[in-house]
């Protein structure tokens, strides 16, 4: 069945084509000084169907024709002006070869069109075919804004920061006056836009000025357009835009328009992760496409916040098959069920299982032979691992030993423990027990020669247990906000962040690395608390009091990312980092871990502890408490 040509086709073909002839008549008039001689008059009509066949024809293969007349920009114009200059100088030369074609036939006399005419013809056919998209969507856009209600007027929007993000918003913001908003103007503390008009907007003041510009100008929003504002910058607005009576907005991410999530002019508001103000992450995806595409990839704890977000992004590059491996049965299906909505035509394999359970992981590993496995399962929480510390032995020592063996005996090419920054100089159990399982992966790398390799990161934004959602509950009780010392501080990624560093990783190792990623400048955890509660419309220490409990059963003061003899040195990617020493092969481990075993099983917490210092001497260095109620080294 043939496709029906839409009607508004067929009129703009007529448009142009009227648009064409007329500007060659106007073209012979302004050429002749309006009075074109009579012999001219039958050249001109000769040659005004040719005029119009090449026009058509330039025009078409420019790709002129291809762009919506609705949402015309000035790179839709640009193959337009191509296409009439084209058109001119195919005139021109058939113009200039026209001589010796009329000694041979001489009815083609008309051929010798003049070259005023055709310089003319040039400037009026790219003003007036310009002219009527421009027009175009200036009445689309008219109508639009006749159409929004008069009983809601648009909201005043004052944008901050006029740099190439701000321009881009501002634009988008005068072309869809359908969506309510109209922007104002610019605040930038760039003095030497101060003053300026941009995209027809002033750049009103400095960001200080802003409770007197929203009195001034009754903004009702004000919208953070800058592509990164580091954290005290983006902390600073917050401030002033809570002085000025306005809770910020600010323009969604890259990765949100990009992906077709949102567009520039649905703004939120600021969150959390705005607070880091962290560089875009490049990412190799050359290395990447070759480490996952086409490649079957194991995902332990899958059903994790780091688990299900390394799944998203492996789904991306297209593996031939995912293999999720998760005890949780409602989180397991919950990533099951996204991947396979948002990839319907990826394998994605839901394996209910526990990685500690040797059998099982065997037959998962045989069964769908991964080229890759990210090992993300682990028990993370510290205080709760204080308390039971025979299960953070099994989950995230001896289950890890039953993947890694597994893995090397079966031949996976790659794989990726996910470790944490708890796991140098630990206080804590379940940061020797993250160390302990660093180490082993790195024992087996240098037994075995495999490129397997730990990845060490801090806190990730929003992860189960992590401190936002604590915060975000006690603020929506009312508060307190917990905070269990002034002066603590960690280091922060967001959750796709950290993932995408961790798939970078696995391309940068060569066998029992520690990578690190770069966690930018810690943040004391006071202020993400005021930040959070001043985001959440809330003055700190008036509407919402913080309050200090004092540092839990093995917390440390200051977290840190690197042992002092591992010397971390940056890989080819400027935040990945690796120490430059290797473990040796460890004799005796076999047997070691199975007293280590045998103490969890019991829950024998005194034997635990002694085997754990065996094990990691840093541990033995800082005295943290089991569940015997000991105190802990407060820092590090």
């Amino acid at each position: 069945m043939r496709a029906r040509i839409p009607a508004r086709s067929h009129v703009r073909l007529m448009l142009v084509i009227g648009i064409v002839a007329f500007a060659w008549v106007v073209a012979f008039l302004i050429r002749f000084d309006g009075l074109v001689p009579a012999p001219r008059v039958g050249q001109l009509a000769a040659s005004l169907p040719l005029v119009v066949l090449v026009q058509l024809g330039a025009l078409q293969l420019a790709g002129a024709n291809r762009h919506s007349w609705r949402y015309t920009t000035i790179d839709d114009l640009l193959p337009l002006v191509s296409a009439v200059g084209a058109t001119a100088l195919a005139l021109a030369w058939i113009r200039a070869t026209a001589p010796g074609l009329i000694a041979e036939w001489p009815t083609l006399d008309w051929l010798l069109i003049p070259f005023g005419a055709i310089g003319v013809y040039g400037l009026l056919a790219t003003t007036l075919l310009a002219g009527a998209r421009v027009l175009r969507r200036v009445l689309a856009e008219r109508a639009e804004a006749d159409a929004v209600s008069q009983d809601e007027a648009p909201r005043r929007v004052l944008l901050v920061g006029a740099g190439r993000a701000g321009v881009a918003v501002a634009r988008d913001l005068q072309s869809r006056p359908d969506v309510g908003r109209i922007a104002v103007g610019f605040v930038d503390d760039d003095p030497l836009k101060r003053g300026r008009r941009i995209v027809g907007l002033d750049v009103l003041g400095g960001s200080e000025d802003l409770p007197d510009l929203v009195e001034r100008y009754r903004i009702d929003d004000v919208v953070i357009s800058i592509a990164s504002a580091s954290g005290p910058v983006m902390r600073e607005l917050i401030e002033r835009c809570e002085r000025a009576g306005r809770r910020p907005l600010i323009v969604p991410g890259l990765y949100e328009i990009v992906g077709g999530k949102v567009s520039l002019n649905r703004f939120r508001p600021v969150a959390v992760e705005d607070l880091l103000g962290r560089d875009p992450i490049e990412l190799d995806l050359s290395a990447l496409d070759d480490l996952l595409h086409g490649e079957v990839v194991l995902v332990t704890g899958a059903g994790g916040s780091i688990g299900s977000e390394l799944a998203r992004q492996v789904a991306s590059f297209a593996p031939k098959r995912i293999v999720l491996v998760e005890r949780s049965e409602p989180a397991l299906w919950a990533i099951h069920r996204e991947l396979v909505a948002e990839h319907s035509l990826l394998d994605v394999v839901p394996a209910m299982a526990d990685v500690g359970d040797e059998p099982r992981m065997r037959s998962l590993i045989q069964e769908h032979r991964p080229a890759l496995i990210l090992h993300a399962a682990a028990h993370k929480h510290v205080p709760m691992m204080e308390e039971n510390p025979g299960e953070a032995i099994k989950n995230n020592v001896l289950a890890t030993k039953v993947l890694v063996d597994a893995a090397a005996d079966l031949g996976v090419r790659h794989l990726v423990q996910i470790s944490t920054d708890k796991a140098v100089n630990p206080t804590s159990v379940m940061g020797a027990t993250k160390r302990l399982a660093e180490r082993y992966v790195q024992h087996v790398a240098h037994r075995t020669g495999l490129p397997y390799v730990s990845v060490r990161f801090g806190n990730v934004l929003g992860s189960v247990g992590s401190v936002v959602p604590i915060f975000e509950e006690q603020i929506a009780n009312g508060g307190p906000v917990t905070v269990t010392h002034p002066d603590m501080r960690r280091y922060f990624m967001t959750i796709p962040e950290a993932s995408q560093l961790v798939l970078q990783a696995a391309t940068l190792g060569h066998g029992g690395e520690v990578l690190v990623l770069d966690m930018g400048e810690p943040i004391k955890i006071a202020d993400l608390a005021e930040s959070m509660i001043r985001l959440s419309g809330f003055e700190p220490g008036v509407d919402i009091q913080i309050e200090f409990t004092g540092l839990r059963p093995g917390e440390k003061l200051f977290e840190e990312l690197s042992l002092t003899e591992e010397r971390a040195e940056r890989t080819r990617h400027p935040k990945i980092l690796t120490g430059i020493t290797r473990t040796p092969t460890w004799l005796g481990v076999e047997a070691a871990l199975r007293d280590l075993a045998a103490a969890a099983v019991a829950n024998d917490v005194g034997k635990t502890r002694n085997l754990l210092q065996s094990f990691i001497p840093e541990f033995a260095q800082g005295s943290a408490p089991l569940a015997n109620g000991s105190r802990s080294r407060p820092g590090s």
